[in-house]
């Protein structure tokens, strides 16, 4: 009896598996950077000098709504960093001088030159070691709010005694019932979403359609946190956009944490151009695409 119903619970879970396909345009290809080790690289096309997207504790896919604004102006691509995406999982080379190398073979093997770089959080990290390094395939960097130095700890921002940040609001509960309803709770609750490709990279998909466990390892997430490094702003000698999100926070704890990385960085690349963004949030280039997709456009255009 049971076995009359099986198959066709399993014919309808695999329309829940199977029948939503990537709207994206970029085509995919796999990069060997070591031994056994490849990188996902997105390709969106486009005209113009090589722009390479880099993310953090996300895959390339998370800028598959922004790549297309950019193509126009670039040929775009996206990197996945070891453990992400279709990336080859690793227990080793998650270090800062590690996921640079592994870029710069990327960009080595696709044959990439007058590249800029584009970062957002660890990707960031990436921009500021190749940045130091002065690989001749690189001649621009953008930090996508992500030119901060996380070997800071709380004792070095000198945060006042008595400061302390404003009551919590109730958060709302998440919506997991469908990607379609979680990515509706994210535009409520954080003024943007990641696409559902991004999202389809972070979790499993049950057979009623509904979000399940998160794919990502915990391993590798403290491995790159413990393999951070202080960037050496002063031996960057290529422009540099930096685009900083400016909100109306009211939390003083994140004033002082945001301004400490602001003038950070005005001091070490003082040549650098430097830009905020009116209410965006942490993930810029997902709240205010249009603004970064402008920015990074003039960046590349001047002279």
């Amino acid at each position: 009896m049971f076995a009359r119903f099986l198959v066709p619970f399993l014919c309808i879970s695999a329309l829940f598996s199977q029948g939503w396909k990537d709207p994206s345009t970029h085509k995919t290809q796999m990069v060997p950077v070591a031994n056994g080790v490849q990188l996902e690289v997105l390709d969106w096309g486009g005209t113009g000098r090589p722009l390479v997207l880099l993310a953090g504790y996300l895959s390339a896919h998370t800028y598959d709504d922004l790549a297309p604004k950019l193509t126009g102006s670039f040929h775009v691509y996206g990197i996945s960093r070891r453990g992400y995406g279709a990336s080859t999982r690793t227990e080793e080379g998650h270090t800062a001088d590690w996921s640079a190398a592994d870029v710069l073979k990327v960009l080595e093997t696709l044959n990439l030159n007058n590249v800029i770089l584009a970062g957002h959080s660890w990707g960031g990290q990436d921009c500021s070691t190749i940045g130091a390094q002065g690989s001749p395939r690189v001649t621009g960097l953008v930090y996508i709010n992500s030119a901060e130095d996380p070997t800071l700890t709380m004792p070095d921002y000198k945060i006042p005694p008595g400061t302390v940040p404003p009551t919590a609001t109730k958060p709302v509960p998440v919506d997991r019932s469908s990607f379609a309803a979680y990515m509706a709770w994210q535009k409520k609750t954080q003024g943007m979403t990641f696409p559902e490709s991004e999202l389809r990279q972070i979790y499993e998909e049950k057979p009623d359609g509904s979000l399940g466990a998160a794919k990502s390892s915990l391993q590798i997430r403290d491995a790159i946190f413990a393999g951070r490094k202080k960037p050496e702003y002063t031996k960057i000698q290529i422009p540099v956009l930096a685009l900083f999100s400016k909100t109306d926070t009211k939390n003083p704890i994140d004033i002082i944490i945001r301004k400490r990385h602001r003038d950070d960085f005005i001091a070490g690349v003082p040549k650098a151009k430097v830009v905020d963004i009116e209410g965006g949030n942490f993930y810029l280039f997902a709240s205010h695409p249009d603004e970064v997709a402008k920015e990074i456009i003039a960046f590349g255009a001047a002279k």
